[in-house]
């Protein structure tokens, strides 16, 4: 039985998961049609990477449209806020359900399916909310979407690991954060732009514009699920081609694991909830900030809003391969945190052209993405990997729901100096969170902060063992 597994795990090495670039024979097919080929996995990887496009496009409709959508709905910031905590509120606990239900339930291919279209409905219930001038209908459709929103990502950091656990696993984390920002990119640019058509199509800045150009974004989930079907397609004919479903160890996975999980595992999560809530609720807020302080017009506001996405786009999987080749990912995500301290204090306490401190964060967001969330595959079995990645978005998510009304909250009582500083303390508490990670991982010897030769020589000796 051992036997048999190691053999299966070599070939899917050597196949599903092997280099983008490799070769690989066992099939007399064309190489877009072989599994064990670089071109057909470059096409999964394609349809990976626009699984998330839709659902990051539709995020941070509300940062794009903020005063529209105060103005048209008339609610005050820390109600605005609250469109992005219902997004976070149900991935407290279904995220991580979401990884599990991948493990144990639905398999990866129907429940990316099943949380593809969770987003699309959320985004027409949204959409729908602002057409009918209903707030709380607005804030059902975010509740909706987020089921789906956070789920896909862990959908979409299995498939990841699935197919290119191994040389390329960084670089193709930055290839999926690339086009997921891509999509938020474009909705930071182009919604604005949208909306005032649409405003002069029905005459004024009303409910029904608001909803029509809310409805307009849903194309874009649309687009996302039909990728989630054909990728699905493609995995279950991999599967069969190279036998994949026998590559079950076994080991069923338990709820009570998560007590089990290292002391390593944890200080990534808290590293990620301290470093995120200080990007996600500054950049749902960052259009007024820049339009208050700096005296930028909406469309200027809007675009320096968006650099931190516009950067990590092509920075990703520049950086993913830096960090694929060089290793040492505790190092990369020190270095991320200081740079992004930085950023958020020069936005704080100076009035330096805010160009240069959200292209910092920019660099910075990408760098941490690209070493952060991968380390969750080098100190978790195998069978625990979509557990792990839900469990990771959950606390997130707790964090994002909390600090989005916090930072609300502290907007419209103390004004943006007070926030920017609470912002700085959050990432001191994840620069503190790195350090402890730096000599858990040195105790241990988990070797999270190994080069990367040195990681590659320890996957060849496990494998031929």
């Amino acid at each position: 039985m051992e036997e048999t597994e190691t053999d299966t795990d070599t070939e899917r090495e050597s196949g599903g998961s092997g280099s983008l670039t490799g070769g690989g024979g066992g099939s007399s097919s064309t190489p877009l049609c072989d599994p064990t080929r670089g071109l057909h996995r470059l096409l999964v990887l394609v349809l990976m990477c626009f699984l998330g496009f839709g659902s990051y496009f539709c995020y941070d409709n509300p940062a794009a449209l903020q005063t529209q959508i105060q103005g048209v709905m008339k609610v005050n910031t820390v109600t605005f806020m609250q469109l992005y905590a219902w997004y976070s509120w149900p991935n407290v606990i279904l995220c991580f359900f979401g990884g599990f239900l991948l493990d144990r339930v639905f398999g990866i291919r129907l429940g990316t399916i099943i949380f593809s279209l969770f987003v699309v409905l959320g985004q027409v219930i949204f959409a729908a909310g602002a057409l009918l001038n209903i707030f709380w209908l607005m804030e059902a459709g975010r509740f909706v979407f987020g089921i789906g929103g956070e789920s896909l990502a862990v959908a979409q950091n299995s498939y990841a690991v699935s197919w290119f656990k191994g040389k390329e696993l960084n670089l193709v984390f930055g290839l999926q954060l690339s086009m997921a920002r891509l999509g938020s990119t474009v909705n930071m640019n182009i919604m604005g732009w949208i909306f005032s058509r649409i405003s002069q199509m029905v005459g004024s800045e009303s409910p029904t514009a608001l909803g029509i150009s809310l409805m307009i974004g849903t194309a874009t989930c649309i687009f996302s699920l039909l990728c989630a079907l054909f990728l699905g397609y493609l995995d279950r004919r991999a599967a069969k081609i190279l036998n994949k479903e026998q590559e079950k160890t076994g080991e069923v996975i338990k709820l009570t694991d998560v007590k089990h999980f290292p002391a390593s595992l944890w200080l990534i999560f808290f590293i990620c909830v301290g470093y995120y809530v200080a990007v996600f609720p500054f950049i749902g807020l960052g259009k007024v900030f820049f339009i208050e302080k700096f005296n930028f017009s909406p469309a200027e506001a809007s675009a320096v809003n968006s650099i931190v996405y516009i950067i990590s786009a092509p920075a990703s999987p520049v950086l993913g391969f830096l960090v694929d080749k060089v290793g040492k990912n505790i190092f990369w995500v020190m270095c991320a945190v200081i740079i992004t301290l930085i950023a958020h204090m020069m936005l704080a306490f100076t009035f330096w052209n805010p160009w240069i401190a959200m292209s910092l964060l920019g660099i910075s967001y990408s760098l941490l993405a690209c070493a952060l969330w991968p380390m969750v595959a080098f100190v978790v079995p195998e069978h625990q990997i979509g557990t792990a990645y839900g469990f990771m978005q959950s606390i997130q998510n707790l964090g994002l729901a909390v600090i989005a009304i916090a930072a609300g909250a502290i907007l419209d009582s103390r004004g943006y100096l007070l926030l920017e500083v609470f912002f700085c303390a959050c990432v001191c508490l994840a620069l503190m969170g790195v350090v402890l990670l730096y000599f858990v991982d040195l105790l241990a010897g988990s070797g999270l902060n190994m080069a990367a030769w040195k990681r590659s020589k320890l996957q060849n000796i496990t494998a031929e063992e």
